[in-house]
């Protein structure tokens, strides 16, 4: 008996703490860092402001939480790669991971952004630190890839950048986007024909040949 009472306690923290966080995005995404509130937080999520406050501290520390999962969830997209890995099949794999990251999660991915236009306060020692870190380490595969022929000698640090902004793009500016287009919405189709061509724009530019993928345009209308 004790253990299920311990299981569904343990549930519903998990529960809880899921929907701050999900109405947290909402709150960041439309009124920033500056303009959210916990009152509101709490309102989305269904709980009491105390409650807000017992899983996170502080509305910076709600934040961070936030902005630190968006930093891990895009890391492990493109998660541990060595030498001897295919490029062509690795930065494809990456490509659709980040886009599928901009369909699903579009809130996330313009926090981060505004957190970055703001000048990181609050994310400036882990860019310094760790994702440094991570990054030289991906470009380090990079340039084995570039030393063995196995892709064009590019710089690997704007390669990465150039993914980053081209896949983010569909959910940091999507009215952009959509406007463009003449869309209400962008679908699972738009995107699929959206990674295809990232992706043979990305591996032809690194001179890597993609056998197997079709390009596909935009559907209109």
């Amino acid at each position: 008996m004790t253990g299920k009472v311990s299981y569904r306690i343990g549930q519903i923290r998990i529960d809880n703490e899921a929907a701050i966080l999900a109405a947290a995005v909402r709150e960041f995404a439309e009124h920033g860092f500056s303009g959210a509130s916990i009152s509101r937080v709490a309102e989305g999520a269904g709980v009491a402001r105390t409650n807000v406050h017992y899983y996170f501290k502080s509305k910076e520390e709600l934040y961070a939480r936030i902005l630190t999962d968006v930093v891990e969830m895009w890391n492990q997209s493109f998660p541990t790669i060595t030498a001897e890995d295919d490029p062509g099949e690795t930065l494809e794999a990456y490509i659709r991971a980040k886009l599928a990251f901009s369909r699903t999660n579009p809130l996330s991915s313009k926090i981060f952004a505004s957190e970055i236009l703001r000048g990181a306060p609050l994310l400036k020692d882990y860019l310094e630190k760790n994702y440094r870190s991570w990054l030289r380490g991906k470009t380090r595969v990079i340039q084995s890839w570039i030393a063995q022929g196995k892709m064009d000698p590019v710089d690997p640090y704007y390669l990465i950048f150039l993914i980053w902004s081209s896949t983010q793009h569909y959910a940091d500016f999507d009215i952009q986007v959509k406007t463009a287009l003449g869309k209400k919405k962008l679908s699972e189709r738009d995107f699929q024909a959206i990674a295809d061509n990232i992706v043979h724009i990305v591996l032809r530019g690194c001179g890597i040949k993609n056998r197997r993928r079709i390009l596909k345009r935009l559907p209109s209308g």
